[in-house]
């Protein structure tokens, strides 16, 4: 992935934003994924000394939240209130996920918004009265084109499927309003050539490309025959169409038609992040609406892969759904945030596994990482009373350790903070730790310390100074990642003054050598990351 070089214009804040999620159910793996990404790329960029906002929250209206609503015997609007109050807000507390806001499309700060938008479409011809009829997925929440469905198979035999819910699909017949999407192709293609980063991963660009190339049709922007919804302004016997309102909230919450300085500050997004089933309304028509409107496009559009279960995308429909707290209580917060973005390439589909996880926890975070944490501060205490010693006897192998610091944060800086690729900034960041445990292994601060000479002192001092030193470096740089065990390992350095970027911590300054003074008071507080016994059978 590249940057397009449009952020962060001068003035206005580096606005991330995640899907707003249905509320038909629980959340599960694949959502904490997209949210967990957006929160890392938040944290990092503020680690820069960036001004950021972050933008999460659900989508609440729709056919298939009130169909939801009515198979529970409650109303739309209590499932919403439940789910978010319940389930929603809370795991997102769990998993330290720091937004700045988090909007709701029932909040009458976007449903009056949302109508005045549509209405100003109207106004300038935009949209248009007509009927419609084809296959629907409620799942989707989406008319499918014929070549898009699947022959169903065993039960479904005969029917046609939705190619993601695996679903047979509604035939709708209703009288509908349009958006003259059609008119749109050849901005939409222009934009998409002038502006090579918009949609990223390469793959997702391609796919849009071609998608927009074959045509596109009008939309139908409004449903009649429920009414759960954002009604239409100029006629309430119809309700606007979910997607058309679930989009305008990346718009609304940050202050449109309502706070014109704060939307200055912040609109358009620098990055939408979602995953690749929504590609097409965000890369299609959510920039379609914004030139109509003759507002800003967003800067990237940034599509994650499925997580598989089984070689199944992950969602409750397939039954593959996940609970993060499944996880998060045998491995704890920091592993759950870390693997997510460790073990697979954003952008690629990748597959889930707690086998996979047990293992790179225990050979990165336990052994690497974890391991390297306890033994510096070990013998810090050993041999020099838990006090942080001088280095004054530097040679070519802590040269390489600086070197090697400085490549570690350049290159995680530029994946992480440009390319929003966290793999392979995690990578770079933990080649580093592997370097330093390499260090320590050649060095052999053990046999070192029997030498009782003041060369020997020194060569020791040295030595564990260099070790603790990288290891500040690396909380920096881990930080946004796994807060928690970032924080604690800040702490037995003895580090001042507190981590992150409200302290002064910035991703630029991890690789200034020399930033965690001699003298410093080091301990060997807990385990980072402890071993773990294998998953408990039921």
């Amino acid at each position: 992935m590249v940057a397009t070089g449009t952020e962060n214009q001068s003035g206005k804040a580096f606005y991330v934003t995640t899907p707003i999620y249905y509320v038909n159910d629980a959340p599960h793996l694949g959502h904490a994924y997209t949210t967990v990404a957006g929160d890392v790329l938040t944290r990092w960029r503020r680690q820069r000394g960036e001004q950021v906002w972050f933008l999460t929250g659900t989508d609440e209206h729709g056919q298939k939240v009130l169909r939801t609503a009515e198979a529970k015997g409650v109303t739309p609007q209590e499932w919403c209130d439940k789910l978010v109050e319940e389930a929603w807000k809370p795991l997102w507390r769990h998993l330290e996920i720091a937004n700045d806001d988090f909007i709701r499309t029932t909040e009458k700060r976007h449903t009056d918004r949302v109508r005045e938008f549509v209405q100003d479409l109207y106004d300038k011809g935009e949209i248009y009265k007509g009927g419609y009829q084809g296959p629907y997925c409620v799942g989707c929440e989406e008319y499918k084109l014929p070549g898009e469905l699947i022959a169903g198979e065993g039960e479904y035999t005969g029917k046609q499927l939705c190619p993601i819910h695996k679903r047979p699909v509604e035939i709708l017949k209703e009288e509908n309003y349009f958006f003259k999407l059609s008119e749109y192709g050849d901005k939409l293609l222009a934009h998409y050539e002038a502006n090579p980063g918009f949609i990223q991963p390469e793959s997702a660009r391609n796919e849009v490309v071609s998608f927009v190339r074959q045509g596109l049709q009008d939309l139908s922007i409004s449903r009649s025959t429920f009414d759960w919804g954002v009604p239409i302004p100029w006629d309430d016997e119809h309700v606007i169409y979910v997607w058309v309102d679930a989009l305008l909230n990346y718009a609304t919450a940050v202050g449109y038609n309502q706070n014109q300085d704060k939307f200055d500050a912040s609109f358009p997004a620098d990055v939408h992040l979602l995953g690749k089933d929504i590609l097409r309304f965000h890369a299609v028509i959510w920039p379609a609406l914004l030139m109509a409107n003759g507002l800003r496009l967003p800067g990237r559009i940034v599509a994650n892969g499925w997580l598989l279960v089984g070689g199944e995308k992950m969602s409750k429909s397939n039954l593959t759904g996940i609970s993060p707290r499944d996880i998060t209580s045998h491995f704890g917060v920091d592993a759950f945030r870390w693997y997510l973005l460790r073990a697979i390439a954003y952008g690629q589909d990748g597959s889930f596994s707690w086998e996979d996880l047990a293992a790179r926890y225990t050979s990165e975070l336990a052994n690497d990482y974890g391991n390297l944490a306890s033994r510096v501060a070990a013998m810090v205490g050993k041999y020099f009373d838990g006090v942080l010693p001088e280095a004054s006897a530097d040679g070519d192998a802590e040269k390489a350790i600086h070197d090697g610091l400085a490549k570690a944060v350049a290159d995680a800086d530029r994946k992480i903070g440009d390319d929003v690729e966290f793999q392979a900034g995690l990578q770079a960041i933990f080649d580093f730790v592997k370097q330093v445990n390499g260090y320590i292994s050649e060095q052999e601060p053990w046999k070192v310390a029997k030498d009782d000479s003041p060369e020997g002192r020194a060569r020791l001092a040295t030595i564990l100074y260099t070790a603790a030193e990288s290891l500040r470096a690396v909380a920096v740089l881990l930080n946004p990642f796994m807060p928690a065990s970032s924080q604690r390992l800040w702490e037995s350095l003895g580090a001042e003054p507190a981590l992150g970027p409200l302290a002064g911590q910035r991703v630029q300054d991890a690789g200034e050598w020399g930033r965690l003074p001699a003298g410093a008071t080091v301990t060997k507080g807990a385990i980072l990351f402890p071993r773990l016994e294998d998953k408990p059978t039921a």
